[in-house]
């Protein structure tokens, strides 16, 4: 694994977060051509969260930042050092917060979005610039290299992508995994209750409840996703599965397919 450059007075500040997964704001190697940048804590409803961005690095040496996080130019410019920054990817309802930011600081980036983004009321307020909606199924751009399943709830889209030669499942919000020993006392007891607290977390109870309204629909895509194997899984907020991928993940989704 590559060193990770020296912090920044940015990356320092939030890093006394004990929420948070110093370094913060720098790309981190997790495999070859694929990164992670964690970032936070952003505000949820008062609680403290912990956010992640996975950078995927394709063939032809163009970058994807799935789930951006928050910009700044040195961040920028450390990820430029890896690659073009080609396609920004706001994969379900929630994350696209930031990605207006990278869409004007990078020129020739295309915004792809999970599919009923661009209904929100947010959203347009916002004035988001979405270029491409993403499917149940990879474009063109990146069909050789990574698989792409959308997973559907009520009311909600995520989008799942599989970087076949690293077995690397990056998933957004339909697994939580906050650790305890990281969280402020109540929501550490909030957490548990909501069914996304480490080691063994999933998605959080509101999500479950939108999920299980397409039970058959979700059940489906995530049997789809298991039987790629990920060996690891990076996902948002929380301690990502960085070993044991596949069971960690099937035991994360018994609330929606059951015991094996």
């Amino acid at each position: 694994m590559a060193s990770w450059p020296a912090t920044t007075a940015r990356s320092r500040r939030f890093a006394t977060h004990p929420v948070t997964y110093p370094p913060l704001d720098l790309p981190k190697l997790v495999a070859d051509d694929v990164w992670i940048v964690d970032s936070g804590p952003m505000n949820v409803y008062g609680m403290p969260m912990p956010i992640r961005m996975t950078v995927i690095r394709l063939q032809s040496g163009d970058l994807i930042l799935h789930s951006p996080t928050r910009h700044s130019p040195d961040l920028q410019a450390a990820i430029e050092r890896i690659g073009r920054i080609r396609h920004l990817l706001a994969p379900n309802i929630a994350h696209w917060s930031f990605a207006k930011v990278w869409q004007r600081a990078v020129d020739g980036s295309i915004l792809w979005a999970a599919p009923k983004l661009a209904n929100r009321r947010a959203v347009r307020k916002s004035r988001l610039r979405i270029d491409r909606e993403m499917r149940d199924n990879a474009p063109a751009e990146w069909r050789d290299e990574i698989e792409q399943i959308l997973i559907k709830g009520a009311g909600f889209r995520e989008v799942a992508l599989f970087h076949r030669p690293t077995a690397t499942l990056v998933l957004t919000d339909t697994v939580v995994n906050l650790e305890p020993r990281k969280l402020p006392a109540p929501m550490a007891l909030l957490m548990h209750l909501a069914g996304a607290s480490a080691p063994h977390g999933g998605a959080p109870l509101y999500l479950r409840a939108l999920i299980l309204l397409k039970r058959r629909q979700a059940a489906g895509a995530m049997r789809r996703i298991l039987a790629l194997q990920p060996a690891r899984v990076i996902f948002a907020h929380g301690a990502w599965f960085e070993a044991d991928g596949t069971p960690r993940l099937r035991r994360s989704l018994r609330w929606l397919l059951g015991r094996p």
